[in-house]
């Protein structure tokens, strides 16, 4: 029985003698041969450099909020100038990566364009998963977004409803306090004036304290229509936010739906393909048979004319 020799060291050696003598130093050939065991990673797309950008973009929005939220909804963490700035700087952001999505979806939109081929259809099959994966990706980032901006627009509103709950505060009754005139003053301290100065100051006095009844009231009826405004707006913001979050849910919904449409257009455009195979198979089938027939009439006839001459 023979034996088997292992020689897998010996073709290294031979293998490393041949580099040597052709220019090749030890480092080299180690990291040619590291090369073949570890291969270097593929160098990425565009586009999945963009989606991953877009991606850490929103992970660093999403960190931010969670940094900034108690700061932003407490009312006593902060001043409501820092609030509107930490407001402003998520806004920023939200913007900024609605910008890098809108420019992921042009560009697969021009890629779409650049590869269909006659009639419309769509060139190469692969080309068109890719584009379908690009889509995919692209609905992802928005679902994420879609959630950030969510929980943003609930820390808004709990910020907007705190505001309401503060300018809506408790009326009680006010006592207009009655200052002691100098009059008083004079007549408390000194109980040698005379009736006739008393019965003069006294409507002078009651003349005094009607208009300062007067300032206050209107001063009231001034406050209370500032307050009724201000409730007012702050109403109609925490509406604006309601309706913002409605919208932006209406927004991922169609973007779903535009997602369903287009894996429809994509399953009918194969379809179309296999279809048109399916007809260029029955045309050549049906030409074929005409052949077929042709042949076999002409067969026929030849058949029924040599009979007829050896009868």
């Amino acid at each position: 029985m023979s034996r088997f020799r292992d020689r897998t060291e010996d073709f290294k050696d031979s293998v490393r003698k041949s580099a040597v003598s052709n220019g090749y130093n030890e480092a080299k050939v180690a990291a040619t041969m590291a090369s073949f065991i570890i291969h270097k990673p593929k160098e990425r797309s565009p586009f999945t450099r963009a989606a991953l950008k877009t991606l850490e973009s929103i992970k660093e929005l999403d960190q931010f909020m969670m940094k900034h939220r108690k700061d932003y909804v407490d009312m006593h963490r902060t001043t409501e100038h820092e609030k509107d700035s930490i407001e402003q700087e998520i806004t920023a952001f939200i913007k900024a990566c609605k910008e890098q999505i809108d420019v992921l979806k042009n560009s697969i939109r021009n890629e779409e364009s650049n590869s269909k081929g006659w009639l419309g259809l769509a060139a190469d099959n692969f080309n068109a998963d890719t584009i379908a994966h690009k889509h995919g990706v692209v609905l992802i980032l928005s679902e994420k977004l879609h959630s950030v901006t969510a929980q943003f627009d609930q820390l808004r509103a709990t910020r907007f409803q705190d505001i309401i709950n503060r300018a809506m505060p408790r009326r009680k009754p006010k006592r207009v306090t009655k200052e002691a005139t100098p009059l008083n003053a004079t007549l408390s301290n000194n109980k040698s004036v005379e009736p006739d100065e008393i019965q003069e100051a006294q409507p002078r006095r009651l003349q005094q304290q009607q208009l300062l009844d007067d300032e206050t009231q209107a001063l009231q009826v001034e406050l209370s229509n500032l307050l009724d405004g201000a409730r007012q707006t702050e109403t109609k913001m925490v509406e604006m936010s309601a309706l913002n979050h409605l919208m932006a849910t209406h927004v991922l919904q169609q973007a779903q739906q535009i997602e369903v449409l287009y894996d429809q257009a994509v399953e009918a455009t194969k379809n179309v393909e296999l279809g048109n195979k399916e007809l260029s198979q029955a045309i050549q089938r049906n030409s074929s048979s005409r052949t077929f027939l042709l042949l076999f009439f002409f067969v026929l006839t030849f058949s029924v004319l040599f009979l007829d001459w050896y009868s």
